[in-house]
């Protein structure tokens, strides 16, 4: 039997991307209609973007693992969170977790590497980019860069408004992240690849939250309830 995959949502927009990949690409894998067990628990998403403006990464992981609780209870075998920037508090919890991770960034390193990129930019939150859950050689957006994609994902993206201009400054940047030689960009927030892709980017895109969904389709599929790649080791996040 597939495993039950427990989805621990933060915004609306890009956990949806992520649970309807699961759900329409399991057929891929099972059969016309197919797919694996799925269940999705999410707070408030005020709850999440108050502990984020107060740079409270402890109260992130405490709502994570909320989360993560009442999914194991309903028979989740393993979680996933389409959501880049979170993750900064997974190691807060990491001991404490009733279930293991999928962990949204070793997936997309590892596919970046097996796709043979060698200089990869980032974008997504400010928290996110000033962060570790990406590797420190990825390359960031400029400062001013940085606070401009905050707002259109803060202001537009979460809450499903998706702005032609916002998209033109989007290109923009990663246009720049090409004249500095990187040869692919991740898309680092969830949302992103609502409005992005390879067709209307200058540089080959790493789709996070489809990423995240393909892997743990493969991992329910093919491991059923086998732990997966990892359970993130308990650390100090880093502050914003």
């Amino acid at each position: 039997m597939p495993g039950h995959i427990g989805i621990v949502a933060c915004s609306a927009e890009g956990a949806a991307l992520c649970y309807r990949t699961i759900c329409v690409e399991g057929a891929q894998f099972l059969g016309p209609h197919a797919h694996p067990e799925v269940s999705m628990h999410t707070p408030s998403f005020a709850e999440y973007v108050q502990c984020l403006d107060q740079g409270d990464w402890e109260g992130v992981g405490e709502l994570m693992l909320a989360s993560a609780n009442k999914l194991a209870a309903i028979g989740a075998d393993f979680l996933i969170c389409p959501d880049n920037t979170i993750h900064q508090a997974l190691p807060f919890i990491a001991e404490r977790s009733p279930l293991p991770w999928l962990h949204i960034g070793d997936i997309v390193v590892a596919h970046a590497r097996e796709r043979g990129f060698r200089r990869v930019g980032l974008t997504g939150t400010r928290w996110l980019v000033e962060s570790d859950v990406y590797p420190r050689d990825f390359v960031r957006p400029s400062p001013e860069e940085r606070a401009e994609i905050n707002r259109i994902i803060m202001d537009e993206l979460v809450c499903g408004v998706f702005r032609p201009e916002s998209v033109a400054y989007m290109q923009r940047v990663i246009a720049r992240m090409k004249g500095e030689g990187c040869d692919a960009v991740v898309l680092g927030c969830t949302e992103l690849p609502l409005i992005l892709d390879d067709s209307n980017a200058a540089l080959p895109t790493l789709d996070s939250t489809r990423l995240l969904a393909r892997a743990a389709l493969d991992r329910a599929v093919t491991r059923g309830g086998d732990p997966p790649y990892r359970t993130p080791p308990p650390r100090p996040a880093p502050h914003p």
